[in-house]
């Protein structure tokens, strides 16, 4: 089963519904335990609610079903080792009506059980106590999604920083109240944080968690690895012990060891054991330094077509992409992900992608594509503008994905100098603006509500920008040769 995305419900203590003054319930028998807990409420008149029972509830009972005639002590012996036995957390008894008070047989079994007896006033109701509890398990959980959410935020805080590696195992410990270790595909231990446990067999059983997740070889013919668990647990001296295989492939391990394991330090620490295997990736691979040291170059000065062999060789392409949502950096290396790319640049309403042109891109769930043509390095910022014109014809077409046209057209006919110095003479007059949108309504066939959708604009704006092209242009944009001639000319980059 896989592990949920978001941590489980927290069980309620039962001190804290003991404390709610509002139901004034008492306990009076059984063990009292400040770690005792709670994982709902059920309501039960069977005189054996075993087979009624998942573990870990307050089963609340009037007493109905106890019969008269039977010898008290023997049945309610029974009744509470029952309860006991399918795992109950602790037992409610309503005084009134049927009993006015608990009887004396049920507290005695239930301080022999070790079972916790709580007495339910008159005045409070069973459905009132169930509801205190759902109320409680509400706001442990809410507080726990916030613990988890402030966790990740500053786990992913520290892998932006300078030392990302130990900064992240610095924030995992210090979430989870334990220690956090890094340890290398030979199994010794790369980098730590938090506080080490000073036990040596807690140290010894948490690298032989590391060792069961870490892969390894199936033969000595081949380094495929053999399929392994991607996370192991254990308990030793009372520390709660966890080792998480990273997933680049390298044979990195995370390991943590924490005194308590809370519903949301499962999640905490797989989103650290994502950021390491990312950080780990690009330190093995060296991929990461390569894009770094092409950055720089790009910096201060150097060519497009000199920085690309650090990227990977051959034609590039561009891809523009507009998520059904406001696209985030989760999302965005996603979908790099997906594509085949680590060259990934959010915005704020478009991710674009630069890929090599033998990744083929296909579309994407969520996601509308717009795909350039073909292009070397040097003509990278030509791709960008091609990539952001088959977008918006995406989006207008409502297409999942299309792409920039590369087939040779009548303008190829026309040398390349006369072909841009006659775009300039005949498009000088319009603004950028309305350049842009001249060329979308022309290549949406003069639809003006596919060009509003394309433009993210209204669709009478799209009506006074195209008249005021018609006007500056002194042109009758209905007539075909009008728009072929326009047309052949805005497809100038």
């Amino acid at each position: 089963m896989p592990d949920p995305a978001v941590p489980l419900t927290p069980p309620v203590p039962l001190a804290a519904l003991l404390a709610r003054e509002d139901l004034g319930l008492r306990q009076i028998a059984g063990p009292v335990d400040p770690s005792a807990v709670v994982h709902g409420a059920h309501t039960s008149e069977m005189a054996d609610p075993y087979p009624y029972l998942l573990g870990g509830e307050l089963l609340l009972t009037a007493g109905v079903h106890i019969p008269e005639g039977a010898g008290p002590e023997t049945y309610f012996d029974a009744y509470v080792s029952r309860i006991v036995a399918a795992g109950g957390a602790a037992l409610g008894f309503g005084v009134a009506p049927v009993h006015e008070t608990v009887p004396r047989a049920l507290v005695a079994a239930c301080d022999a059980y070790g079972l916790p007896l709580i007495e339910v006033p008159p005045g409070t109701t069973f459905s009132g106590v169930a509801r205190a509890v759902w109320q409680l398990m509400a706001q442990a959980r809410h507080a726990e999604l916030r613990r988890v959410t402030e966790a990740q935020q500053s786990l992913a805080a520290a892998a932006s920083r300078p030392d990302p590696v130990p900064s992240v195992l610095r924030q995992l410990a210090q979430r989870v109240g334990g220690w956090a270790a890094l340890y290398g595909p030979d199994g010794a231990e790369v980098a730590a944080a938090g506080g080490r446990p000073g036990a040596r067999p807690v140290r010894e059983a948490l690298a032989g968690l590391a060792r069961i997740v870490r892969p390894t070889a199936t033969g000595p013919a081949t380094s495929r690895p053999a399929p392994t668990p991607a996370s192991a647990t254990d308990t030793v001296a009372g520390l709660h012990l966890a080792a998480y295989a990273l997933g680049a492939g390298h044979g990195f391990v995370l390991g943590v060891a924490a005194p308590r394991r809370d519903p949301g330090d499962h999640t905490i620490a797989s989103v650290a054991a994502v950021l390491l295997s990312l950080l780990t990736g690009e330190q093995q691979s060296g991929s990461g330094a390569a894009r770094s040291s092409a950055l720089v170059r790009v910096l201060l000065g150097a060519p497009a077509e000199d920085v690309a062999p650090l990227l990977g060789g051959g034609p590039w392409v561009v891809v523009h992409a507009r998520p059904d949502t406001a696209p985030d950096p989760v999302a965005a290396s996603a979908l790099g992900a997906a594509l085949g790319s680590p060259l990934v640049d959010v915005a704020r309403d478009v991710v674009r992608v630069l890929l090599p042109a033998d990744r083929e891109p296909a579309p994407q769930p969520g996601w509308t594509l717009g795909v350039s043509a073909p292009v070397e390095p040097r003509e990278w910022a030509t791709a960008d503008v091609q990539a952001g014109r088959a977008l918006a014809r995406a989006r207008a077409t409502r297409a999942a994905l299309v792409r920039y046209g590369a087939r040779p057209a009548l303008a190829d006919l026309v040398p390349e100098a006369d072909a841009d110095a006659h775009a300039r003479a005949l498009l000088a007059p319009l603004a950028p603006t309305l350049t842009e949108t001249l060329r979308t309504w022309l290549s949406l066939h003069g639809s003006w509500d596919r060009t509003a959708v394309a433009l993210d604009v209204h669709r009478n704006t799209v009506r006074q920008r195209i008249a005021k092209c018609a006007a500056l242009l002194e042109l009758d944009l209905d007539d075909p040769d009008v728009r072929m001639e326009l047309w052949f000319a805005l497809r100038r980059p």
